[in-house]
């Protein structure tokens, strides 16, 4: 089998994959931080990762020639998705309550905030 540049491109397929693993967590990371700006729910959080999975299980195959569908990958690729699209959403609505409503909430961490005593 040809590789991309070379016909031996084990280390350019892994340098590919990273970066194909990056953008995704990266695009993620977005659609939470998204959903959190537009005041939805962790409902549209799920959504967008489960459309996003799908997404890179594609690539995965049309770039890689990995499985379509293999029900291991698929939830190991959701469960990091998810992971991160609710990282982007939970730091996204702390920064939102904590700036909108500043005279009733406090930060506690990134991802939380408390009432003012």
């Amino acid at each position: 089998m040809q590789g991309l540049f070379f016909e031996d491109d084990t280390t350019v397929r892994y340098f590919l994959r990273g970066i194909v693993m990056l953008l995704g967590f990266w695009t993620a990371w977005r659609a939470g931080k998204a959903a959190a700006e537009g005041w939805n729910g962790y409902r549209e959080v799920v959504i967008y990762a489960v459309l996003l999975t799908c997404a890179m299980q594609f690539l995965h195959y049309a770039l890689f020639q990995g499985p379509f569908i293999n029900a291991f990958y698929f939830s190991l690729d959701l469960v990091l998705l998810i992971g991160f699209a609710l990282a982007g959403f939970r730091i996204r609505r702390t920064k939102q309550m904590v700036q909108n409503y500043y005279w009733l909430y406090e930060p506690t961490s990134a991802f939380s905030w408390k009432n003012k005593d």
